[in-house]
């Protein structure tokens, strides 16, 4: 059965200019994201993989090239479409996490349900299902301050979530995480992906890619392979999995 394409980059390209000096950070790349993968975007420090995340997404805009998303074309948008569309269709978990520190970790998640102008009773209700599903209900009322990294991590994606995105983006969402934490985040990025969530994560970590079911590879800006795989493969241990995301990575380009 063909999956069906979600989003969609047409010789996408990124360039900063820094004075008389040009930097390409995204070079042509054609790419199909498809609905219910979980999509993982790996690539060494300067890659260009956070960037190509940020033109998927609408966080930044491209120099040149197109996205679409279910056949619209995004990257033409203006701001206040863009805002829109940013809102209602996408989530996405920062490697930071990036709660509002005077918020509690409930209105912290709330928050883009009321932003999106909807009912708030219903947006508060989702809320704190959503808490209850990421097993932090208990800190409802806490700020960011008085909870561990692991709980604010759960509440970014809750707050991710909270408008039921077509597609749910994460930016390295361990990186600042210990490995039980980490672990615990995953866990639950593969459990949303098995209900049917669409995800692209950017990660650098072999055991995180080892949830996907499709793997780009960026080198310099532009894609340098892709892998796709059954992450139910029967028989496959994550150790297997783990070596043919190794060599996956490190073989070198072809000539």
């Amino acid at each position: 059965m063909d999956k069906k394409v979600i989003m969609h980059a047409l010789n996408l390209c990124k360039t900063y200019t820094t004075g008389t000096e040009q930097y390409h950070a995204i070079r042509n790349i054609d790419l199909d994201i498809y609905e219910g993968d979980f999509t993982v975007i790996m690539g060494s420090s300067g890659s260009g993989k956070s960037t190509l995340l940020y033109l998927l997404s609408g966080l930044d805009q491209a120099t040149a090239g197109e996205v679409y998303f279910q056949d619209q074309r995004i990257d033409g948008f203006k701001e206040r479409e863009l805002a829109h569309f940013r809102t209602r269709n996408i989530g996405y978990i920062y490697q930071s996490i990036n709660l509002v520190p005077d918020l509690s970790l409930l209105d912290n998640i709330a928050l883009p349900g009321y932003i999106a102008g909807k009912n708030k009773a219903s947006v508060k209700q989702k809320a704190l299902a959503l808490m209850t599903k990421m097993e932090i209900d208990g800190q409802a009322g806490r700020l960011p301050s008085q909870t561990s990294g692991g709980q604010q991590q759960r509440a970014a994606i809750a707050r991710a979530l909270i408008n039921s995105p077509d597609i749910l983006f994460a930016d390295e969402p361990t990186g600042s995480l210990n490995y039980e934490h980490g672990e615990s985040v995953l866990n639950i990025l593969t459990s949303l992906n098995r209900q049917g969530q669409s995800i692209v994560m950017v990660t650098h970590d072999i055991k995180a890619a080892c949830r996907a079911d499709r793997l780009i590879l960026i080198r310099d800006g532009k894609v340098s392979r892709m892998m796709d795989f059954d992450k139910f493969e029967e028989g496959s241990s994550i150790e297997d999995r783990e070596k043919m995301i190794f060599a996956f990575v490190t073989e070198k380009e072809s000539a």
